[in-house]
């Protein structure tokens, strides 16, 4: 995958591609990042990216043509259709649905804004998506950005060491993540459930749905709204109705 970023803060990104699992994913080749300061196309001797609102009105609008360009040059480049992705408090809600989407793609480009907002012509004619991490206003798209990279290239084949994880991850299954434990199996008189230690993999794995549909209700019950629940799911939400009560 090749991600492209727009910002007029490129070295916002230097400390988070150059960690962790998104610098891992580089050096594997499974992704590569280019942040370019989009002031580089401004067509004017100031490198001005911005101007006063047509009708009045406070704050400063990102004008079209550094962005048109700039988008035109990295498609150009890449010789390819990428989804070129806007952050914006009026974009859709992000999901791990749309991650697991976005990383089918072999080229995004994330278009990181600031003032008070973006010439409409930009929305209209090269945007593919338009996505809000939250409903909140932040004072630029870069920290959004950063959010949705991470959640994409994660998912990316090869990037983590174990191909299972993101398919458990919270959200992934539609249910929130069951509970985890490790070593030592009594911490100060905390003990880790007897059922975790049996070796019946498939009472744990019984107990793990079930944990699931549990945190799932006592925290995200929205979620079991749209989730196909099999006859046993039902049986035992119902069951864990009853104990939370």
């Amino acid at each position: 995958m090749r991600i492209d970023v727009l910002s007029l803060f490129p070295e916002m990104f230097e400390g988070v591609l150059g960690s962790s699992i998104l610098n891992k994913a580089a050096e594997k080749e499974a992704v590569s990042y280019m942040v370019t300061n989009f002031r580089e196309y401004a067509d004017n001797k100031h490198h001005t990216v911005d101007d006063y609102p047509y009708g009045g009105g406070a704050g400063m609008v990102l004008k079209p043509q550094p962005i048109f360009d700039a988008v035109s040059a990295l498609k150009e480049s890449s010789g390819s259709k990428p989804r070129v992705i806007l952050m914006c408090p009026q974009g859709e809600r992000y999901t791990q649905y749309k991650a697991e989407e976005l990383s089918k793609e072999e080229h995004l480009i994330f278009i990181c804004g600031h003032y008070e907002g973006y010439d409409e012509r930009i929305r209209t004619h090269i945007i593919t998506d338009e996505i809000s991490i939250g409903d909140y206003v932040l004072t630029g798209g870069e920290l959004g950005a950063m959010v949705v990279i991470d959640s994409v290239v994660r998912l990316l084949p090869g990037v983590l060491g174990n191909e299972e994880s993101p398919v458990k991850d919270s959200f992934s299954s539609g249910l929130l993540e069951h509970p985890h434990y490790t070593r030592p199996a009594d911490f100060r008189g905390i003990k880790v459930p007897d059922i975790l230690i049996s070796g019946n993999h498939a009472l744990i794995e019984e107990w793990r749905i079930k944990e699931s549909l549990r945190r799932t209700l006592t925290r995200r019950p929205d979620l079991l709204e749209n989730f196909p629940l099999g006859e046993k799911e039902k049986k035992w939400l119902d069951e864990i109705k009853k104990e939370e009560k």
